[in-house]
């Protein structure tokens, strides 16, 4: 078994997606309907489109294609994906987890916009976070670091300081390329090198030292590289 590990950290910026919520069940169905449409293999289209804006997702699957049509073409997904959530659950631990971050610095980060975000959250029971950096906050997806540096900045945090949750390669490589670390949940996450990976959100516990610093108690299931 792996040890136990302690991060530290001042603020921690969640992804939403396969982070918190378990939304694999739309969203295969939403982007496999889509690669249908444009004559794309579906298992092909789906090694893309976790962690990254839709419109990214269509920028590297139908390359030449004008980048406004991507626009409107996203448009269109993220109203098909609000209206489908059935199937939507939460991530194991997620509750409870951000129920402990009351009163603590964290930000949701997500790709998701505002309204496709708060429909999965709904479903899944969980609540949103105070501060939210969404689709509509930024101007380029992950992996572009610039939600996550964002979400430090919102909190006024520098982004050394911020450990990222996550479980994309996207997302992952957002938060490396922030100067963050980075702790990777679920199966796919463990896959892609994190600085530490755990199963589920049952595999970690947040508690506030006296000078504001948070510590994570992490139980991890994969590779782990710093600490501190």
């Amino acid at each position: 078994m792996t040890a136990p590990l302690v991060l530290t950290a001042r603020a921690l910026l969640l992804d939403m997606d396969g982070t918190l919520v378990n939304s694999d069940a739309s969203v295969e169905r939403v982007w496999r309907r889509w690669a249908g449409r444009h004559g794309l293999d579906g298992d092909e289209v789906m090694k893309v489109v976790h962690g990254r804006q839709g419109y990214a997702s269509m920028a590297l699957l139908l390359p030449g294609r004008p980048m406004a049509q991507n626009h409107a073409d996203n448009a269109r997904m993220l109203a098909e994906e609000t209206a489908d959530t059935e199937g939507v659950v939460e991530v194991p631990g997620a509750g409870a987890f951000l129920a402990s971050l009351a009163g603590l610095p964290h930000a949701l980060v997500t790709s998701a916009d505002v309204t496709l975000s708060t429909a999965r959250m709904a479903a899944a029971g969980l609540a949103l976070p105070d501060v939210r950096v969404t689709a509509e906050s930024v101007g380029a997806s992950k992996p572009h670091p610039e939600g996550f540096l964002k979400g430090a900045a919102e909190l006024g945090v520098d982004p050394a300081d911020c450990v990222v949750f996550e479980d994309s390669a996207a997302g992952i490589a957002a938060g490396r390329a922030a100067g963050m670390r980075v702790v990777g949940v679920g199966p796919r996450a463990a896959l892609l090198d994190p600085d530490v990976a755990v199963r589920d959100l049952t595999g970690v516990r947040v508690e506030a030292a006296g000078d504001g610093t948070l510590r994570l108690h992490v139980a991890p299931t994969g590779r782990t590289d710093t600490a501190g």
